[in-house]
């Protein structure tokens, strides 16, 4: 008979001790294949238990596979494979912990305290309180339909684009988009800017994509490397190009367009941060200037409110509309229900024209701003600044011998992170070399002369 302490079982109820108990003996071998084990009763007799805890206990022994019932004979021991014995328990490296920079012009990030959080609050509290079941159903697999509405409008009102709602698919950011045109368009040849942004590259690649580096010339995306490139997808972000800050021709984007009709191409327009023009009128976009349905248009919240609210859209041109909802709506949208129903009202209810308004203003001063601590620095006859009056970013490049690998190895030894133009080519040409894209949005006013001083040590004999 089976006789077990039950007075060492702690909190664990009388059903469960028992329950792993028989467990163990048969994992262990002390209860052999085929054994049978007592009937319930009479085992619940023997451990004064009542029939119902050795019932459960028995239960879930059957229901894991450790034994079988045949009727009217018994409950029997199933033949079970040992577990193999534990590898030795090693401990695991923690993660790395995120660098803490006394300068960061590295990071692309935006300035997070200038955001309306009170506004953005009070909206949150409006859907919870009005929301009700509409914030615990399924959103469309292309997103919530209010916010697609609102986006359109916004196009409309802001870039001049006529699209419909049900163009637009919304998407946990970028890179979760850049995922779903790799499957949309896959086996295409991609055509990539270079320099370029490095992880639409990666995302690319990883998702099983060939891509082919393509340069850029001053009017954008070069058109004699790209029919020689062999693709048929051309990813580029003509309205101001990271990191070189080009802005693509009039000329250049109707060739590029004329391209993707007699190739049968396509041309993905990604949209970044060109909401953040300082000088002239706004640049049309591609999509806008689109009759034959080549272009597929997409943009972020990343940059305009924060790369925290992973939120971003795609429009799609028509025949590519059907083709997704063919291939790809089986998955889930990725942006949480109260989000979208949040941003929709921001959007509908013209505060985030108002925010953006504000941060050009913003920016458009803390540009100036940092560019004149740059021309009157220690170091500034050793500098040439390369700007477009758009986006959140220039190019500066210093007069040195040393490598770009040795700069950036003295300046994260002093604290401070740059990035290099070289690191974003695929194929860096030698005048790349000594090249900083500097990222301004983060650098507060008042830290400019701690910024300046710091670079000096950086720079200092280089």
């Amino acid at each position: 008979m089976l006789t077990y302490s039950l007075e060492d079982r702690g909190g664990v109820p009388l059903y469960e001790y028992l329950y792993r108990r028989i467990r163990d003996d048969i994992l262990s071998g002390k209860l052999t294949v085929g054994q049978r084990l007592p009937s319930k009763r009479a085992l619940a007799e023997h451990l004064r238990l009542s029939v119902i805890t050795v019932e459960g206990a028995y239960q879930q022994l059957e229901a894991e596979g450790y034994v079988y019932t045949l009727p009217r004979r018994g409950v029997f021991v199933s033949l079970v494979e040992r577990p193999p014995a534990p590898a030795p328990q090693t401990p695991l490296p923690p993660a790395a912990p995120r660098p803490q920079w006394r300068l960061d012009l590295g990071s692309n990030q935006t300035d997070a305290d200038r955001f309306p959080v009170a506004t953005w609050a009070r909206l949150t509290r409006q859907v919870l309180s009005e929301g009700g079941a509409a914030l615990l159903s399924p959103v469309p697999a292309q997103g919530l339909p209010a916010l697609r509405q609102a986006i359109a409008e916004d196009l409309r009102d802001f870039k001049g684009m006529s699209v419909s709602p049900e163009q637009i698919v919304v998407g946990a950011g970028a890179e979760y988009l850049y995922l779903l045109l790799a499957q949309l368009l896959s086996g295409a040849v991609f055509a990539l800017e270079d320099p370029g942004y490095p992880k639409i590259r990666q995302v690319y690649r990883k998702s099983g994509q060939r891509c082919v580096p393509v340069p850029l010339d001053s009017q954008g995306l070069d058109l004699a490397a790209l029919t020689a490139s062999g693709a048929a997808v051309a990813h580029i972000s003509p309205s101001h190009h990271y990191p070189t800050g080009i802005v693509t021709s009039i000329g250049r984007r109707h060739a590029l367009l004329r391209w993707a009709e007699r190739t049968g191409g396509t041309v993905i327009e990604d949209d970044y941060d060109s909401e953040f023009r300082f000088s002239g009128r706004p640049i049309p976009t591609l999509q806008s200037i689109d009759g034959g349905g080549r272009v597929i248009y997409m943009n972020t919240f990343s940059q305009t409110i924060s790369p925290a609210m992973r939120l971003g859209f795609m429009v799609l041109p028509p025949r590519l509309l059907e083709r997704y909802r063919r291939e790809l709506d089986f998955y889930a949208c990725t942006v949480p229900a109260l989000e979208q129903h949040v941003l929709s009202r921001f959007l509908s209810g013209g505060h985030y024209e108002q925010h953006l308004s504000r941060m050009r203003k913003e920016y458009r001063a803390r540009r100036a701003a940092v560019l004149d601590a740059f021309r009157k620095s220690p170091f500034a006859d050793r500098i040439t600044i390369s700007e477009q009056g758009a986006g959140l970013h220039f190019l500066l490049r210093l007069d040195t011998d040393r490598s770009d690998a040795a700069l950036r190895r003295r300046a994260e030894a002093l604290g401070v992170r740059l990035s290099f133009l070289s690191a974003f080519a695929a194929e860096p040409p030698p005048d790349f070399a000594h090249t900083l894209v500097v990222n301004y949005a983060g650098l507060a006013p008042e830290r400019l002369e701690e910024a300046m001083a710091a670079l000096a040590e950086v720079f200092a004999e280089a």
